[in-house]
């Protein structure tokens, strides 16, 4: 007898640890000290919404009430962490015998004041399953969907986090100053999962990419070799291999019920319905509820438990993993309102924090709208930071591309930076040749060098915060195609059996090469160059194929002068007075040679000049 109450009671107690390891619990852990004193618990297991919890007594920390929806499998702590509490561990208990701990953590010295990403910033574009492979032995992880298929173009090919660690030398070198990653985050889809934007757990790196632990070092060891760390989040959808597919947290969690319905729920992508004073409402829900894809169902950031979700999510991200900055995937696409709140809840927390949403628009009316500090006719505050600036990369490529005339060519340039009245803070706008999602730079320019360099010249010199995509300083290349997977191509020197090395140089062609080296020498004059992270911009209507500006700060002007002319021009340079001053002379930036800037210049052809005046 005595035997059978002891494997009773020994299966009791087995069986209440079971179910109390059973519970998933969002966020894992929180911090002391921080501005906004509640937090809320997200409790996920089998009937868990029948406990009744109570939280051990805690100096400073109460537990204030507990939020229960349409399904039983979920509920909701809601914490107050007053000012005195200090880190340690919570004790959480349910009647029914449930118990589990919660941390509180001290947070990192001046963590709310840190300063995000600027305008003397060069962002550097990864797509890290991609970018290089530095342990092979998470290639394929056993127990997830989709196994590597490194010769497959939707497939995954083994990079990860430790490949970009690995990689902080060769990026401190090329001039590197932040990184931004396509989401590390666990997909665990069937297939076409390397992207990482169909997320399935909002709170783990993906274990093919490395472990949460892993992304931290890599934010530390970052910011050892001068890098920050700029996390791509996405608001608007997940992956339809997420739990809450089958067991949503509140039956409004996902739009349209949940369903795609064959593609009658798929966004419209009418981003100007937003702005649209005439817009019907059918058309502003379709594009904001409607899915992208089958397998990326889109979120109701309209459900209150969802929103606080979302914004205790990113914040958990900045605090854990050190975070300088934040990239929104798709940013009109989720609920105005909640971006509303979800960016302001950030900036309140981070002050000098830096978020760039992706409205990809080249309407600048339409993108200027999300800029914090926008006064909008329809009553809209923003407290988003950047926006990315569509308009200035296609008006590049087309300039580029296309002969001179009155309305063709440099003017394209000209005209979109002309547009900056409509923007607050044309200084905070992220500027780019291209991206994870277009055609690379050296593509779109129809494999012409002179023409790649002059681009990043501009971008590298001009307003705005600096994007580059990873192996565009080795002219990466995918004509021939416009697949997804032909774009994200693998990194030289990444993956075993390449012939080429971009990190040591190995087996690049000579033009390959001085692009790599006009690269280097662009981001490292970036990282010391007031003239690019205060100055001015003062451009110039562009004559002759020539586009010139000026970027003014007390210690320093640069002068930029873009000419497409096939052969060397003399230019004058008395049109420039009113930059130039009383100086004399100059150093060029390619060449390092003293330039004299009283009467003319000369320009190479199809070239860029770069003057530094101090």
């Amino acid at each position: 007898m005595k035997s059978l109450i002891h494997i009773f009671l020994l299966s009791t107690l087995l069986g209440m640890c079971l179910n109390a390891n059973a519970i998933t619990i969002s966020p894992q852990n929180w911090w002391v000290g921080m501005q906004n004193n509640t937090l809320q618990i997200m409790l996920h297991d089998q009937g868990i919404a029948k406990q009744q919890w109570q939280l051990a007594s805690y100096s400073g920390v109460s537990l204030k009430s507990v939020t229960k929806t349409d399904n039983p499998n979920y509920a909701f702590l809601n914490i107050e962490i007053n000012p005195i509490a200090k880190p340690g561990v919570l004790v959480f208990s349910s009647k029914s015998g449930e118990r589990f701990e919660y941390q509180l953590h001290a947070r990192k010295a001046n963590s709310s004041k840190r300063n995000g990403f600027d305008s003397s910033d060069t962002i550097y574009l990864i797509n890290p399953d991609r970018f290089a492979n530095g342990d092979s032995s998470n290639d394929t992880v056993k127990g997830m969907l989709e196994a590597a298929n490194p010769i497959e173009r939707g497939g995954r090919h083994g990079g990860d986090i430790q490949g970009v660690i690995n990689a902080l030398p060769y990026l401190q070198k090329l001039g590197v100053t932040q990184l931004w990653l396509t989401p590390p985050l666990e997909n665990d889809m069937p297939s076409y999962s390397y992207h990482g934007y169909a997320i399935t757990d909002f709170y783990t790196i993906d274990p093919r990419m490395g472990s949460n632990e892993l992304y931290r070092e890599l934010s530390a060891k970052a910011k050892q070799h001068g890098i920050g760390i700029v996390m791509d989040l996405v608001l608007n959808h997940f992956g339809s291999e997420h739990e809450w597919m089958t067991d949503k947290p509140t039956s409004d969690w996902i739009n349209f019920n949940g369903e795609f319905a064959n593609g009658k729920h798929a966004t419209s992508h009418a981003r100007q319905t937003i702005q649209d004073p005439h817009a019907s409402e059918f058309d502003k829900r379709q594009f904001s509820d409607g899915w992208f894809v089958a397998t990326m169902p889109d979120l109701n950031q309209r459900q209150p438990l969802l929103a606080n979700y979302l914004i205790q999510n990113a914040i958990w991200w900045i605090e854990y993993a050190d975070l300088s900055g934040i990239r929104v995937d798709t940013y009109s696409y989720s609920d105005k309102a909640f971006l509303a709140d979800w960016t302001k809840a950030i900036m309140t927390e981070y002050p000098a924090f830096n978020i760039v949403g992706e409205e990809w628009t080249t309407n600048p009316a339409i993108a200027s709208y999300w800029q914090a500090g926008k006064v909008n006719n329809d009553g809209y505050t923003s407290s988003l930071p950047s926006v990315m600036d569509f308009s200035l990369q296609e008006s590049l490529i087309q300039a580029l591309n296309e002969e001179e005339s009155w309305n063709t060519g440099w003017v394209k340039v000209y005209q979109s930076i002309a547009n900056d009245f409509l923007y607050p803070n044309p200084d905070n706008l992220l500027v780019f040749a291209d991206n994870h999602d277009m055609s690379r730079v050296y593509t779109q320019l129809k494999q012409d060098l002179a023409k790649t360099k002059m681009a990043m010249t501009m971008l590298l010199t001009t307003r705005g915060i600096a994007q580059m995509y990873y192996g565009t300083e080795v002219l990466l290349d995918n004509t021939g195609s416009n697949d997804h997977g032909d774009i994200r191509i693998d990194f030289p020197g990444g993956f075993k059996g390449q012939p080429s090395n971009a990190f040591t140089g190995q087996g690049l062609s000579d033009e390959q090469r001085d692009m790599q080296q006009t690269i280097t020498t662009l981001l490292n004059f970036r990282k010391q160059s007031p003239a690019i992270a205060q100055g001015k911009l003062v451009h110039f209507s562009p004559k002759s194929g020539i586009y010139s500006y000026a970027r003014i700060s007390e210690q320093q002007t640069l002068l930029v002068f873009l000419n497409k002319n096939t052969a060397a021009k003399n230019w004058s340079l008395a049109y420039l007075q009113e930059v130039i001053g009383q100086y004399k002379q100059a150093v060029s930036l390619f060449t390092e040679q003293q330039i004299n800037i009283t009467d003319t210049v000369t320009l190479a052809p199809m070239s860029a000049t770069v003057l530094i005046i101090e």
